[in-house]
């Protein structure tokens, strides 16, 4: 079962996540987030303070493939910040990215998010994957923000097809929307 799990800035994504897992300890918590600063030391040390110790984390900015390991259940946090390090992995050299190289990083996140589903399909595990909705916002002022978020957007939307249930949350509060 795939379980995308969508919402905006301290929705209360991650938490209504993890509640997925609440029978279950054998969970890998897929870690997208890269450390740059102390104020992202801080992020990850709260995330991680709020799951539990038994679950196993792989720590993975990109490639997602031979993740899980005999886990019933897999949580990837999030599908945003995957995006993101792909699309500067292979953008960073555009001041202005040209539509080819926004389509080949499109393409590049949804083959890493196909591994992963085809790989906890194949094994029965349970996949919860969180994102952020970015298109309820305003429209960005700069190209690479502008193209960020359309990437996301459309990767969101893919997901959504893919998904057997989607959530959204809104205030802490989780609507199924699928």
């Amino acid at each position: 079962m795939v379980i995308l799990v969508t919402g905006g800035a301290r929705s209360g994504k991650s938490m209504f996540a993890q509640s997925f897992f609440t029978e279950t300890d054998r969970v890998v918590y897929l870690a997208t987030a890269e450390v740059y600063d102390e104020e992202m030391a801080q992020r990850v040390a709260l995330h991680r303070s709020s799951r539990p110790a038994s679950w196993r984390t792989a720590e993975r900015p990109t490639e997602l493939s031979g993740v899980i390991q005999g886990e019933e259940g897999c949580l990837l946090d999030c599908v945003t910040v995957l995006t993101s390090n792909i699309m500067f992995a292979h953008t960073a050299q555009y001041e202005r990215i040209p539509k080819e190289a926004q389509e080949e990083t499109e393409a590049e996140v949804e083959r890493q998010l196909d591994t992963l589903i085809n790989d906890a399909n194949a094994c029965g595990c349970r996949l919860v994957l969180v994102t952020n909705e970015l298109g309820s916002g305003i429209v960005p002022e700069h190209h690479v923000s502008r193209v960020f978020r359309d990437i996301a957007g459309r990767v969101n939307q893919y997901l959504a097809r893919r998904a057997d249930e989607v959530y959204l949350c809104v205030s802490g509060i989780p609507v199924k929307i699928k």
